[in-house]
């Protein structure tokens, strides 16, 4: 009987020093909270893969869009090129001006390597300071298993 009461004790005192523990660390709650706040930003991807200037403009527009009327800190925006949409990241784009200042704002824009080799394409070709991923299909449904709104275009 007596090793029951000193295995009740023990337990009853583990889990106190436990949450105390805990209490002392202030940074796990912090943390917690930037999480949840994370989880609750929106997140949307945007496919440019149609040849037709015009749409270029409307996933531009897309991204203005959704940061004005969700509020520009509450939303991360992706833009993928691909296929015949990838003019829209030519150095030679009508667009260039509104792809620049759609970074400023923070829109990730991203052409896809895998059309650039196809169309034989460098990123001297390119305009500056975008950037590249591997596949933009691949790059799209990654985006989307991790709970991104897709966009297509």
């Amino acid at each position: 009987m007596k090793h029951l009461f000193a295995l009740i004790a023990a337990l009853l005192l583990a889990s106190g020093t436990g949450t105390s523990l805990a209490a002392d660390q202030p940074s796990a709650k912090p943390a917690a909270k930037k999480a949840q706040a994370a989880a609750k930003k929106y997140r949307v991807v945007i496919q440019v893969s149609n040849p037709d200037p015009r749409s270029w403009a409307q996933a531009l527009n897309y991204t203005e869009n959704l940061q004005e009327e969700l509020g520009k800190d509450n939303v991360d925006i992706e833009l993928v090129a691909l296929g015949q949409g990838l003019g829209i990241l030519k150095l030679d784009s009508p667009h260039a001006t509104r792809v620049a200042d759609a970074m400023k704002r923070s829109v990730t824009i991203n052409a896809c390597e895998v059309t650039m080799r196809r169309q034989k394409l460098t990123k001297d070709d390119m305009l500056s300071d975008i950037g590249y991923v591997p596949a933009g299909l691949v790059r799209i449904i990654n985006r989307q298993r991790q709970g991104w709104n897709y966009i297509g275009g």
